[in-house]
């Protein structure tokens, strides 16, 4: 749906690179498709810009790109004269495999098919309106989190395979390796011939600074390291592990504090919103997801227009292929990856939180489904809810929804009673 006041005067692409991008650009006047780039600098692409805005003093340009976020959204965001079309870069593949079945590919002839598919199918494109910036900071600071979170795993997965095959000790000593405790004191005793040659008072010290120790406990624990017992004594193996263990450790710590950081600036930036209250009222939500709720829905009530567009956009729904007698449902592939991640885990983290929610997990599970298909059966479910208290500008309230579902005769109340009884 276009703003209201001028029409669209030109339709622009642009195929992005790093360097340099090939643009495409037609007045709607004219049959003429004009061929030219722009290099990727702030300073080219403002000139280009002013340039079609003396060109075109009226009406909107309409501007399609292969992509929703990057550097080349976010410097022609700031005018408010283009229309800017997101391109799915899976459309994009499919639209070039109509005209070219080889499978060639180029940025000029990309470029091409582009301005193609604005031209003759813009129906089919979404104009991409930026929320406010407050929420996409949100959004931002929320999936940098979760880039760092799964960092973390990666670097505590490669520290539990070189302890166990060089200081299996430490996996009980040092303590959960997600910790800094345990980031310290991998950096600290490295190998169990360090921990064994540290001072019996450095080692209690330590303890007592990272954790509550009944002191006989701690005795036994410190008498454990005196008397363990070296896996190998295969040098090759112990010094070369030594020195991982010492710079993985010391990355973990670094890694930790950058996520405590961008904790604290979500912290910050989500009390304030005006949504604030209508994500956190969701059972299981809590500081990590409600956040990322938030950023997945948006402040901009016009964004979906039903929870079945939330449900397919978020690839929560399943695709149906259906031809003749032939039938195949199957997971959907096309889809932002991290929003249907903080969808799946949203559901799975208001299981034990959301008493409707454990029922029909659990009936989904009776049925032979797995957890993350029933996972997602209840992601489903949820942004239905979701999408009305988004709509309605209403905290999520357990009791209503349960009233709705007496009042619908629903099954899944007389599971729910039973699963609170029990």
């Amino acid at each position: 749906m276009l703003p209201e006041g001028p029409s669209v005067v030109a339709w622009i692409c642009l195929d992005w690179a790093d360097q340099r991008h090939e643009v495409r650009l037609q007045a709607v006047d004219s049959s003429q498709v004009e061929s030219f780039s722009v290099a990727q600098t702030p300073e080219a692409l403002d000139a280009w810009v002013c340039q079609l805005r003396r060109r075109f003093p009226l009406g909107f340009l309409a501007v399609a790109v292969e992509q929703s976020r990057g550097p080349l959204i976010y410097a022609l965001m700031k005018y408010d004269f283009l229309l800017l079309y997101p391109v799915p870069p899976k459309m994009a593949a499919d639209y070039r495999k109509v005209f070219s079945g080889s499978g060639a590919k180029s940025d000029p002839q990309d470029a091409n098919l582009l301005l193609d598919l604005l031209r003759c199918h813009r129906d089919r494109l979404r104009v991409w309106r930026p929320d406010d910036a407050q929420t996409r900071q949100l959004g931002l600071l929320a999936e940098h989190r979760r880039n760092f979170v799964d960092q973390r795993t990666r670097l505590t997965n490669q520290l539990t395979s070189l302890l166990k095959q060089s200081y299996p000790q430490a996996l009980a000593w040092a303590g959960e390796l997600g910790r800094p405790a345990a980031a310290r004191f991998l950096q600290q005793w490295p190998s169990l011939a360090a921990a064994q040659q540290a001072d019996r008072s450095d080692l209690r010290r330590f303890y007592q600074a990272n954790g509550r120790w009944d002191p006989t406990a701690l005795e036994e624990r410190l008498d454990q390291v005196r008397q363990a017992m070296p896996l190998t004594t295969d040098t090759a193996v112990l010094e070369s592990s030594t020195l991982m263990i010492t710079l993985l450790a010391q990355q973990l710590l670094v890694l930790l504090s950058a996520i405590t950081q961008v904790e604290k600036a979500i912290a910050e930036l989500f009390p304030p919103h005006p949504d604030h209250a209508l994500w956190d009222s969701f059972p299981g939500a809590g500081a990590a997801l409600a956040p990322r709720l938030l950023a997945a829905f948006g402040a901009d009530r016009q964004r979906f227009a039903s929870a079945v567009e939330v449900q397919q956009f978020a690839g929560i729904a399943p695709v149906t292929e259906s031809s003749g007698q032939n039938r195949c449902v199957h997971w959907r592939w096309a889809c932002p990856q991290f929003l249907r991640q903080t969808l799946h885990e949203f559901a799975g983290c208001s299981i034990p939180q959301s008493a409707w929610a454990r029922a029909y997990y659990q009936q989904q599970r009776d049925r032979g489904k797995g957890h993350h298909a029933a996972a997602r059966a209840l992601a489903f479910k949820w942004i239905r809810i979701l999408y009305r208290c988004w709509k309605d500008r209403t905290a999520y309230d357990e009791h209503r929804y349960l009233e709705a579902l007496a009042r619908r005769g629903s099954p899944l109340l007389a599971r729910v009673t039973a699963t609170t009884q029990a």
